[in-house]
This record gives C-alpha cells, sequence and structure tokens, in this order.
C-alpha cells in the first residue's frame, strides 16, 4: 500500500512539474531552470521534497525519484546526477556534481562546480563567471557529508567528510577527512 501511495504522489508530481520543466527547456534554459529550481526549494514539507525531486527527473541530466531533498535547497546548474537512495538536507546549494547512491548530505552543505569558478584578469580584477572554469564534482556512493561542509573536489565512495570541513583536494574511497582545509584522518583499513 505504501509503494502504491508513493507511486501515485510521484506521477501527481511529476505532472505539475512538467509545466516548468517545459518552460525551462527541460534544463536548458539556464535562467529558467534556476527560477524554478529556487521556486521549488521554498515548498514546505513532503509536498516540496516530492515536487522538487520531480522537477530535477526532468531537468537534471540524472535524478532519481527514489531520492529526497529538503526545503532551502537547489541545484544551481541542470548538469547534475542524483543517484538512487540519495538524500540532500535542509538548505544546501549545488552546482555541477555527481552524487552517488545512497549518499547522505546533511543541511547547509555547499557543492558548487569546483574550484575556479571566477577566473581573475591580468590585473586582479574578477571577471565574471563565464569565464570561470566550471567542473563537476564527483561523490561517490555510500558517503556522508556532514553539516555545513563545503565541497570542491571529488570525494571517493564510502567516505565521510565532517561537518563544517572544506574539501579542495579529492578524497580517496573510505576516508575520514576533517577540518579546513580537509585532511584524510582514517582511511579504512587503519
Amino acid at each position: 500500500m505504501k509503494r502504491l501511495v508513493k507511486s501515485v504522489l510521484h506521477g501527481v508530481c511529476l505532472a505539475l512539474a512538467f509545466p516548468p520543466a517545459l518552460l525551462s527547456g527541460f534544463g536548458r534554459a539556464d535562467s529558467v531552470f534556476l527560477l524554478f529550481a529556487q521556486t521549488f526549494a521554498l515548498v514546505p514539507s513532503i509536498v516540496g521534497d516530492y515536487l522538487r525531486i520531480a522537477y530535477y527527473k526532468l531537468t537534471l541530466e540524472e535524478c532519481a525519484l527514489e531520492s529526497r531533498i529538503q526545503f532551502g535547497s537547489f541545484f544551481a546548474h541542470p548538469q547534475a546526477k542524483v543517484g538512487q537512495g540519495v538524500y540532500i538536507g535542509s538548505y544546501c546549494i549545488l552546482g555541477r556534481t555527481e552524487i552517488g547512491d545512497r549518499t547522505q548530505i546533511a543541511s547547509s552543505v555547499q557543492i558548487p562546480s569546483g574550484r575556479r569558478q571566477h577566473a581573475r584578469a591580468d590585473d586582479g580584477r574578477v571577471l565574471g563567471s563565464d569565464r570561470g572554469e566550471f567542473t563537476p564534482v564527483l561523490i561517490g556512493a555510500d558517503c556522508w557529508i556532514g553539516a555545513g561542509a563545503i565541497v570542491m573536489a571529488e570525494v571517493g565512495a564510502g567516505s565521510t567528510v565532517g561537518a563544517g570541513s572544506v574539501v579542495v583536494k579529492p578524497i580517496p574511497p573510505g576516508s575520514v577527512a576533517v577540518g579546513s582545509p580537509a585532511r584524510v584522518v582514517k582511511t579504512e583499513g587503519e
């Protein structure tokens, strides 16, 4: 019975998210995509969770309906992938990222599109983001990203990133990394 109710809710939410997804060119019109991503981020409760996942199913490169995205969280770019059973807590801002199956992301996590989104001119002026380098940040399956972390580099499968950590270099699979900048304090098998 529970499975049937979930399927019906997914179907209704996909139907509701279809017009905004269509208006955004299914993620190809960046500014329209972002308008609806931020709008859906503000829908409260479980209804919002279902609407957000439906919208991203229709607009991201990949997004599993069996995942959950909480209030206030949104993707800033449609070039993202969300695996099966992913949980994204409240108030997260996510750029170009690939999130592996069953990964859990706590509240207030930021995953920008790499470390070099804003370039500088020869005279030191900051150039617009159109001149920056946007790279996907890969987060493996079965990871835990703690509250308030900022992740700008790859996190290997089965890893844990401590709350408030800033990841600027790749984290090997099966590691625990903490601090700013994040450093590995434990690796699988130690």
